[in-house]
């Protein structure tokens, strides 16, 4: 690997100095979590300007390849764990397979009166009651995923007796009250967690995460489970693939 630059060369000096760092993440010299470099010493050790050098760190932040902290400087990206819908396949199913060792907490299961959000969700009267539950997925002991469910009270009775966290709930809510999954309606967006998903997440407030929104139906049509997952954006990406 060189880590020199060639001048005379056609290729230009910023995709020079891109394949340079991208050679030494690949190669391990600089580890996931390393601080590299800053943009004074890159300059001086490869004579380009600061804007040149900015433009290829941000190309490569943009990429996922680095991370840059406010006032501690820029560092190589964490392998990322890669995962599919939990709609498809869970997510403790998925961590497991990969070697990780998953532990899942169980933060809040309690009746009561769903949010006007939750209640349009799931298509419920004005009296409806939901079963909340809130639980904490940790992988090798870090904070992972803040995953977020609601059951129409009526379809689900007595749904606090059952084991939602030693059992998926999608095999408690089908071996128990007949709700097989039939349709998910979709959704996956980019947010910033709040001063409570911060704290159980282990992250700073405002820090990058990825929510999924999921509405699962039976073969009726009948909207059983609204469900809200919070991946820590630093560790977690999602996979879709599409056969056409």
């Amino acid at each position: 690997m060189t880590d020199a630059l060639e001048r005379d060369s056609a290729v230009p000096l910023y995709q020079q100095l891109e394949e340079i760092l991208v050679g030494k993440i690949s190669a391990g010299v600089w580890a996931p979590g390393q601080r590299i470099p800053s943009e004074n010493e890159l300059n001086r050790t490869y004579g380009l300007s600061r804007m040149t050098v900015r433009g290829v760190l941000s190309k490569l932040t943009a990429d996922g390849l680095l991370v840059r902290v406010p006032g501690k400087g820029t560092f190589v990206s964490s392998t990322k764990i890669s995962a599919v819908s939990p709609a498809y396949k869970g997510i403790r199913e998925q961590l497991e397979a990969q070697g990780y060792d998953t532990s899942t907490e169980l933060l809040y299961l309690e009746m009561t009166d769903p949010s006007p959000r939750v209640r349009e969700k799931l298509r419920l009267g004005a009296v409806d009651k939901v079963y909340a539950i809130v639980r904490l997925r940790k992988a090798n002991g870090e904070p992972l995923s803040l995953h977020r469910s609601f059951i129409p009270a009526a379809l689900a009775p007595a749904l606090e007796t059952h084991d939602v966290v030693g059992e998926q709930l999608c095999v408690v809510l089908e071996g128990h009250y007949g709700l097989p999954m039939k349709t998910v309606e979709e959704s996956l967006e980019a947010v910033a967690v709040d001063t409570t998903e911060a704290k159980q997440l282990g992250l700073r407030r405002g820090d990058p995460a990825l929510l999924l929104t999921d509405i699962i139906s039976d073969r009726r049509g009948l909207a059983f489970e609204y469900s809200s997952i919070v991946f820590r954006g630093d560790t977690m990406q999602l996979k879709f693939d599409y056969q056409l």
